[in-house]
């Protein structure tokens, strides 16, 4: 199992930075980058939680969102993916700083074959900076 935590800040509020995770709508794939729209399927949706599977060809999960405005965290659960196992995911938490929002992240990627195990190896390298990169954008990150 594969674990990288990092954190970025963002110019949105607490609640616009949940908003931007929580947005399944068919803008979802522009606002993402490692989304492409044939890769974006919302298999249900409810208040505070959503079934999803998105990504790309080469990396696309199904997962299930939960989000808690009141502890301003969302925690998405890995049911299926193209590279990792079942288990593991994200926790994003927001807390208010200054003008902004610090954005605290964990990812936990459980290895599914021996193309997963190398991948999840590496994560802990290039995972941070990757993956600090491609939030910046739709989380407003400076």
């Amino acid at each position: 199992m594969a674990v990288v935590r990092f954190h970025l800040v963002s110019r949105l509020t607490p609640e616009g930075v949940l908003k931007v995770l929580a947005d399944f709508g068919p803008a979802r794939a522009q606002t993402w980058p490692t989304i492409d729209a044939e890769h974006f399927t919302v298999h249900e949706l409810g208040d505070t939680w959503a079934e999803v599977t998105e990504g790309t060809e080469a990396a696309w999960e199904r997962a299930r969102y939960q989000w808690d405005d009141s502890a301003q965290r969302v925690v998405i659960t890995t049911l299926d993916s193209k590279l990792f196992g079942a288990g593991g995911g994200w926790i994003f938490t927001m807390t208010p700083e200054g003008d902004g929002t610090r954005v605290d992240v964990e990812l936990t990627r459980t290895p599914g074959d021996v193309k997963g195990k190398l991948l999840a190896a590496l994560l802990p390298l290039v995972g941070p900076s990757s993956l600090r990169k491609s939030f910046r954008i739709p989380l407003q990150a400076a």
